[in-house]
């Protein structure tokens, strides 16, 4: 996990919630992940925490067979999401089996309260 740092805070403090919120441009809309300080559109500094659909699509994916750490059991899958919003996160995927994944597959988020005060987002085939 990064460490929460004062751009990135708005995102883990949602993720605790069981919410999605990514940083979104108040001058021009732009949806920004990473947080970052500056619209990289417009160059505003004015963003707020708006919150996301959940939702989106299968942009990539990787199927780890082998475990670099005993507190992951492979195989397990990490996909790169395209949310509804424009924007991309990194996560893994849960509740299917990796032969089952494929680009464009619709997902939604679900979330993992791995331990006391850590929660993190992951994705399952939507529907």
């Amino acid at each position: 996990m990064p460490p929460i740092l004062w751009d990135n805070m708005g995102f883990w403090e949602g993720i605790k919630r069981h919410e999605l919120v990514f940083q979104r441009c108040q001058e021009c809309g732009t949806w920004l992940h990473p947080p970052r300080p500056v619209c990289p559109k417009c160059r505003s500094l004015e963003k707020e925490w708006a919150h996301s659909t959940g939702k989106g699509t299968v942009y990539s994916w990787v199927t780890y067979l082998e475990s670099p750490h005993p507190s992951f059991k492979a195989p397990y899958s990490v996909v790169l999401v395209e949310m509804e919003e424009g924007v991309r996160l990194v996560s893994n995927m849960v509740d299917i089996r990796p032969q089952e994944i494929s680009i464009g597959m619709p997902v939604e988020v679900v979330f993992d309260d791995i331990a006391e005060g850590l929660t993190l987002p992951k994705f399952r085939k939507a529907g």
